[in-house]
């Protein structure tokens, strides 16, 4: 797929945002590390679904209730203190397990078909529009209803008791295909023990969109016994990448004192002296944080997402040559990365080697034009070569993929008349400001 056409595609999903009504705002928690980490721990379960490993995205949502969720079909949405709350990988196995076979079962393709007919298409346009913004960087916040008081959003995304269970059956399956101990879809539930008990405004996300009846309850244990534990020789690795995901995310989302306190619990050296340093740069302490990550890169020399956390530490305390040189060292080992490249060409940028940060930008575009930090990142670098037509192209889609459509159309309008007519940016600018158009008559038709 050329990018003109995903322009196109992200252009429709951007009118879906411009339609929805307000939410509560949920932030996406985006780390090259944690994302590949988790894609470790994915891949099997998805392959025994029948997914793309390499479309499907495991993406984490920062909220620290208990939820996991699909909208679309390429990616499964897990909350930040699911996973805090999960002790190996078999646990975030079965749920993404679970999720896929949503996915492979067609529940969540019927609902978007449906959706076009449904007299609810203004307030649910937001559920769909976080796939348009589900690659979005850590920048800003994308819309979801997750949770809150729409009964329109709560039915969308609740699944029925008949799709529970075959959802309950086919991940048994993708668990037990891939070799993975099924005893973890049953930790899992147990952490859900008794919610349904509870009125619905103290209940878990998870429980209110996925029932969790007696039945089903007994149907995953009796699954267990069944299946009996299994111990395959990818286990070791799979809990590696678990506890690698878990260790980061806790480490920057929990206080420097409460991961300071609990490094033993790492369960490797090179994931505790990861978490060390997070925490000291947390707390300010820049030497020791970067000798931390520095005996992490000892033991692991040719892993690019140590290198990166090493680049982000001098990064934000401004040492912007030495984080050029990190993120630089991160993006010779894994070119291919879109948040990689990213960080890499902030840095340059910072430096002011402005004529370098620029492919090194565009790169990163090609690989995810989603990324809204690296876009911001991108059109600075474009006004500082002097080309203002390609920074209000740039500009415009960072504001249209924040679902800010009157900011991107007004940029998108300036860039037409800067760029040569009918070149590719120009069609691009094109875009951005049809769907800035569509939204508008929409918002005076109501």
């Amino acid at each position: 797929m050329t990018f003109h056409t995903v322009a196109r595609v992200a252009s429709i999903l951007i009118v879906a945002l411009a339609l929805a009504l307000p939410a509560r705002a949920v932030s996406l928690l985006r780390d090259a590390d944690m994302e590949y980490a988790l894609a470790q721990v994915a891949a099997p379960v998805l392959k025994a679904a029948g997914l793309s490993a390499s479309r499907t995205k495991i993406l984490v949502v920062n909220d620290s209730s208990l939820n996991a969720f699909v909208i679309g079909n390429d990616a499964i949405f897990i909350h930040s203190g699911l996973i805090s709350r999960m002790d190996r990988a078999a646990m975030l196995q079965a749920v993404i397990a679970h999720e896929a076979a949503h996915i492979a079962n067609g529940h969540i393709t019927r609902r978007i078909t449906n959706l076009g007919n449904a007299r609810t298409a203004a307030t649910l346009g937001q559920a769909l529009a976080i796939i348009a913004a589900a690659a979005g960087g850590g920048e800003g916040a994308f819309a979801i209803g997750v949770g809150s008081q729409s009964a329109a959003e709560r039915a969308f995304l609740r699944h029925t008791r008949a799709e529970e269970s075959a959802a309950d059956q086919s991940g048994a399956r993708y668990l037990r295909s891939s070799g993975i101990d099924i005893t973890g879809m049953l930790d899992v539930f147990r952490l859900f023990r008794g919610q349904e008990a509870l009125s619905e405004s103290r209940q878990d996300p998870y429980v209110r969109s996925h029932p969790l009846s007696r039945d089903r309850l007994r149907s995953i244990e009796g699954f267990a016994a069944a299946y009996g534990s299994t111990n395959t020789a990818n286990a070791a690795a799979w809990d590696y990448w678990f506890a690698r995901a878990k260790g980061k995310l806790t480490a920057f989302t929990r206080k420097p004192s409460w991961t300071l306190n609990r490094l033993g619990e790492s369960g490797h050296r090179d994931i505790a002296f990861m978490r060390e340093a997070a925490a000291r740069h947390k707390n300010s302490q820049t030497k020791r944080a970067i000798r931390a990550i520095d005996q992490a890169i000892a033991l692991r020399p040719q892993d690019p997402f140590l290198y990166d956390l090493k680049g982000q530490i001098l990064m934000e305390t401004r040492q912007f040559g030495a984080a050029a040189n990190a993120h630089g060292r991160a993006v010779q080992l894994r070119p291919n990365d879109g948040l990689l490249q990213s960080g890499y060409g902030r840095a340059l940028l910072a430096s002011g080697n402005v004529n370098a940060a620029l492919p090194a930008l565009e790169r990163a575009r090609r690989i995810d034009f989603r990324d809204g930090s690296m876009l911001r990142d991108l059109s600075v670098a474009y006004a500082k070569t002097g080309q203002r037509g390609m920074a209000s192209l740039i500009t415009a889609e960072r504001y249209a993929l924040r679902g800010r459509l009157e900011d991107a159309g007004i940029h998108a309008k300036r860039a037409t008349g800067l760029l040569p007519q009918g070149s590719g940016p120009w069609q691009r600018a094109q875009d951005v400001l049809l769907a800035s158009e569509r939204a508008e008559k929409r918002k005076k038709r109501r």
